[in-house]
C-alpha cells in the first residue's frame, strides 16, 4: 500500500503563542526530523500542510501578512511533494488534500505534528472515516499543557496518552517514527 507522509501545522506562528514551551520540542523535533529523513530516502511523499486563520494582518501569527507561517525552525529541509494551507482543524477540509491523495493512489497517511489532540487527531479521524488506512506517530506530534474546564491542569503527555488511546485500534495504528517507516512496505492487515 503506498503512503504517504503528512506534516501538518509544524509553523512557526506557534513560538508566537502565550502558552508554546521549548520543554518537549528538542524530543517532537528529533522524531519529526527522523520521519521527514526516513521517508525522503525511502521515496515515500511528504505533504506539508500549514494553519492559516483569523485576520489577515501581521500581528496575527497564522496570518500569512506575518511571516510566521513557515517551516518551525529546527525542523529538517525538505522538499514538499504537495502543500495545503488549512482554515479548519482537518487537514481534509476545503483543502484538496483528499483529492491529490486519491490521485496520486495513496493509501496510508502517517500523521504527525503539531498539535497532537487538535488539527493532527482531528485530521486522522477524518481520514480514517473516508478510508484511509492510519499511521499515528505519537512521538512525532508536539502539543502543550492546557487547563481543563474545572481549573485542573492537563499536561501534554496526558494529553498525548488520551489521543493515543482514543485513536488506538479505532482510526488508526499508533507507532513510532521508527515503525511507521517499518510499516512503509509492509502489507497492511485486513
Amino acid at each position: 500500500m503506498k503512503s504517504c507522509l503528512i506534516v501538518i501545522d509544524a509553523q512557526e506562528s506557534f513560538r508566537q503563542r502565550p502558552f508554546f514551551t521549548e520543554r518537549d520540542l528538542p524530543a517532537y523535533l528529533a522524531a519529526q526530523n527522523a520521519l521527514i529523513e526516513g521517508a525522503k530516502a525511502a521515496g515515500v511523499p511528504i505533504v506539508r500542510v500549514f494553519h492559516v486563520d483569523g485576520p489577515a494582518v501581521a500581528s496575527n501569527p497564522f496570518a500569512m501578512e506575518s511571516g510566521h507561517v513557515r517551516p518551525l525552525e529546527g525542523l529538517a529541509p525538505f522538499e514538499a511533494d504537495a502543500t495545503f494551507h488549512k482554515r479548519r482543524h482537518s487537514a481534509l477540509v476545503g483543502t484538496g488534500l483528499d483529492v491529490w491523495l486519491t490521485q496520486k493512489g495513496i493509501g496510508r497517511l502517517i500523521i504527525s505534528g503539531i498539535r497532537t489532540e487538535q488539527c493532527c487527531e482531528t485530521t486522522a479521524r477524518h481520514a480514517s472515516d473516508l478510508g484511509w488506512s492510519i499511521d499515528y506517530v505519537t512521538d512525532a506530534t508536539l502539543t502543550f499543557d492546557m487547563k481543563q474546564p474545572d481549573g485542573n491542569p492537563l499536561s501534554a503527555q496526558d494529553i498525548k496518552a488520551r489521543t493515543a488511546t482514543v485513536l488506538a485500534g479505532r482510526f488508526a495504528t499508533i507507532a513510532t517514527a521508527d515503525q511507521a517507516l517499518a510499516r512503509v512496505a509492509a502489507p497492511v492487515a485486513a
